[in-house]
């Protein structure tokens, strides 16, 4: 294209502007009834109108210095398709897709957007730590405060765990290991980043943010998340209110090609190639010892009491004074040497006093013969602990001489046998069982499988208490 005719090419496209609208200043607020534009937007309307790649590069050298500048920080142009919000009413969002597809980045434009609309707003952001919330939503290269425009600030105060937006708006950080702290706070807006690995207390954690979602017309939800296919990922996205994007690595335009080319060599047409890169929502682990179908299959209803010969409480003790997860789950068996899990009484975040206090409750509501409780990783104190919560408590320790997994491998084939049953749904436990492999691998929620191992103990306890392989009674 000619000088003169990229010159010709700028009047034509300028003189389709509105005179109103033709101003410079990269967030100058535009009069008349287009008050809402700023140049950004006009820019990015500019820039739709040129057809060709050499057309914009001579049509950009004759804009002025802000205008480009606020051409290149207006993101409607730049995004591709999967990081567009979807249309329609909606509450919740749900972009699930590979990585490196451009989750953060769609999910912090989002935001700003409802900030910018919004001034004053009170908006969640939630991650899977507090950590991950301040590393990537807020200060990761496509995080809130790194794509901010010209003009607008963002000031974070990590140790008030807030994020004050220039405009009066204000971002509250929280972590889904501690739900509780969004019961009570109100928001209008809400960012859930990578909610697939949420730890256990995540479905509460999303329940509490989805009840303080109530401020203003609108309230609405942003989920940016990795595939995994946990049960609070399968219930949002079963909801009705819910909208999904799914995308591939590959729609990313913007990632180098020697880095697309690397994943694509390296795990194209593996499960994990499938999941991480391919966005897709992988029902089974490979190599799952309790594949999604088996344990729908393996659901019945509780037996009546009364038929139960033994009932029993597993226990698999935290590693931790505090923080991790003690597994709880009661089991039964009844006359026709069928297992049962009855209940899941699992604890989290509690010091000994608590989760001993909470396994004394449940033998006590499910009148239980006994409680199973591993010594591995606290020795005798697990029993010390115990009684002194209540002193008559039956306890018989057991000590795991083989992995999780060959422990768990005799359970699993008797609920492939239809020897061994699901009192109900046990969606934690569930998850956990779901993600426990035959290579030994472990891909569910949190960092074990606590409810699983209590489980595992309890049905092997019922099974064989007095010769079973890879565990000794004390």
């Amino acid at each position: 294209m000619s000088r003169e005719s990229a010159t010709a090419r700028r009047r034509a496209v300028r003189a389709s502007v509105p005179p109103e609208l033709r101003r410079d200043g990269s967030e100058r607020r535009l009069a008349g009834p287009d008050a809402a534009m700023t140049i950004a937007e006009l820019a990015c309307a500019i820039v739709a109108a040129v057809r060709s790649p050499i057309e914009l590069v001579q049509f950009v050298r004759g804009l002025s210095g802000p205008t480009v500048r606020a051409m290149l920080e207006c993101f409607d142009w730049q995004a591709h398709g999967g990081q567009v919000p979807p249309p329609g009413d909606w509450r919740v969002w749900l972009l699930m897709a590979g990585r490196g597809f451009g989750k953060t980045r769609a999910g912090a434009e989002w935001l700003w957007a409802q900030v910018r609309a919004m001034p004053g707003a009170q908006v969640a952001l939630v991650g899977a730590s507090l950590e991950e919330v301040a590393q990537v939503m807020i200060e990761g290269p496509s995080g809130l405060a790194a794509i901010a425009r010209t003009g607008e600030e963002v000031l974070w105060r990590p140790t008030r765990r807030r994020l004050d937006f220039s405009n009066g708006a204000t971002g509250f950080a929280y972590s889904a290991h501690a739900a509780e702290a969004l019961r009570g706070p109100e928001h209008h807006f809400a960012w859930a980043d990578e909610l697939g690995k949420w730890p256990e207390p995540g479905a509460r954690a999303w329940d509490n943010l989805m009840m303080g979602l109530r401020l203003g017309a609108a309230p609405r939800a942003v989920v940016t998340t990795t595939p995994r296919a946990v049960t609070l990922v399968r219930s949002i996205l079963a909801a009705k209110a819910t909208a999904m994007t799914r995308g591939a690595t590959a729609e990313n335009r913007h990632l180098a090609t020697s880095v697309h080319d690397w994943l694509e060599e390296t795990y194209a047409g593996t499960r994990l190639g499938r999941q991480e890169l391919a966005g897709e929502l992988l029902s089974d682990v490979a190599g799952a010892l309790w594949p999604r179908a088996l344990i729908e299959e393996a659901r019945a209803p509780a037996p009546v009491p009364s038929d139960c010969v033994r009932i029993v409480v597993g226990v698999d003790p935290p590693g931790s004074a505090t923080g991790d997860a003690c597994g709880i789950v009661v089991c039964a068996i009844d006359g026709d040497g069928i297992a049962f899990v009855l209940d899941d009484r699992s604890v989290a975040g509690l010091g000994p006093e608590g989760w001993a206090a909470a396994v004394a409750r449940a033998h006590s509501a499910w009148g239980a013969d006994r409680v199973i409780a591993e010594k591995n990783m606290g020795g005798d104190m697990v029993e010390s602990v115990l009684r002194q919560v209540e002193p008559t408590l039956p306890v018989t320790l057991v000590t795991a001489s083989r992995g999780k997994v060959a422990r768990a491998e005799p359970i699993a084939a008797r609920f492939e046998k239809g020897r061994a049953r699901l009192a109900g749904r046990f969606p934690a436990l569930e998850d956990e069982l779901a993600g426990l492999s035959v290579t030994g691998a472990y891909e569910g929620p949190g960092r074990s499988p606590d409810r699983a191992d209590a489980m595992v103990w309890a049905m092997t306890a019922l099974i064989a208490p007095r010769v079973a392989p890879g565990v000794s009674l004390l």
